[in-house]
């Protein structure tokens, strides 16, 4: 996971909606479909989802891949688990006013309650779920290292972070020797919304041009959120935001339907083929087993140079 290099690109199972919108059943099955077909990664997140649960605060993605990991033996040892603090409501209903932050007392106290959840001793990663410039960059890289240092998280990264932030923070662990942020999640895509065109969605940050000159320059780790827009490629009743409403969009759209013919494949896995044939590991997130044997198939699928090229023009 440490360079940008298509032969490691790898699918990242998303667990949002776990135990909200998808019931520990489905999860369960989603889950065990993901190991058997060669999965490693899941994404979740101390704050998920606590816009779709009645009791106003996060917690229930983790408290089910949790449960999974208990009624799993031997499971802890075939994936790797990503968790992310910084958003979780401290007070039901009430955010971002109450969202927990990234003081150092925040980020110990969210991990804390993270691993109690998940019953395990450590995260393979612990994501900055996004920037909080109220407090001073020097506490919160601090607090991440030494969780590394303590074994409590193997490794550390940012989401939803400007570039710059990124950079000053890796500067910032040097200067305390520390483990620094090696890792960059973002929203991305094949189809982007018209430029300066503020999202709908809260939070979200696209990955910029200089976000990728930096994963590639500094080796780091680039997951991208939103891969498959919410099933907007594939689903009629799913249509994009009218942000998308561009002639981009239509030039995109056409060539991916040309590309999935050619290669027999679906629109959703060639947008992941080309996600990850740029070394960007695509998080997807599911609510049915085929929608992730479905994911787990575009590793198959080979896009040439040609192809890039014809979507680097539609774009």
């Amino acid at each position: 996971m440490d360079r940008m290099d298509d032969t490691n690109a790898h699918l990242v199972l998303g667990t949002m909606d776990f135990g909200t919108r998808v019931t520990p059943e489905r999860a369960f099955a989603i889950l065990d479909a993901f190991v058997a077909g060669g999965g490693v990664w899941l994404d979740t997140a101390n704050c998920y989802a606590f816009w779709h649960d009645p009791s106003g605060v996060g917690g229930a993605s983790e408290r089910v891949i949790g449960s999974w990991l208990a009624a799993r033996p031997g499971a802890r040892d075939a994936v790797r688990i990503a968790t992310k603090v910084r958003q979780n409501p401290l007070v039901p209903h009430s955010w971002p006013e109450s969202a927990e932050g990234l003081s150092a007392r925040a980020i110990r106290a969210g991990v804390e309650e993270s691993l109690r959840r998940l019953g395990v001793g450590h995260v393979d990663l612990l994501w900055a779920h996004a920037e909080d410039r109220t407090v001073p960059l020097e506490e919160t890289v601090g607090a991440f290292g030494e969780l590394v240092t303590k074994g409590v998280a193997l490794r550390v990264g940012a989401a939803n972070h400007a570039s710059w932030r990124v950079e000053r923070a890796r500067a910032v662990a040097r200067e305390q020797g520390v483990e620094p942020w090696t890792a960059l999640q973002l929203r991305h895509s094949l189809a982007q919304p018209r430029p300066l065109t503020p999202l709908a969605e809260g939070g979200h940050r696209l990955l910029a041009a200089e976000d990728l000159d930096l994963a590639r320059s500094e080796g780091l780790a680039l997951w991208a959120y939103s891969a498959l827009l919410w099933g907007s490629y594939v689903r009629p009743d799913k249509p994009l935001p009218s942000t998308y409403d561009h002639p981009g969009t239509t030039r995109v759209l056409a060539v991916l339907d040309d590309v999935a013919r050619e290669l027999s494949a679906t629109p959703n896995q060639v947008v992941l083929a080309w996600l990850m044939r740029q070394g960007i590991d695509p998080i997807v997130g599911v609510s049915r087993v085929e929608q992730i044997e479905e994911a787990l198939a575009a590793r198959r699928v080979r896009l040439e140079d040609d192809h890039l090229a014809r979507f680097a023009d539609a774009r």
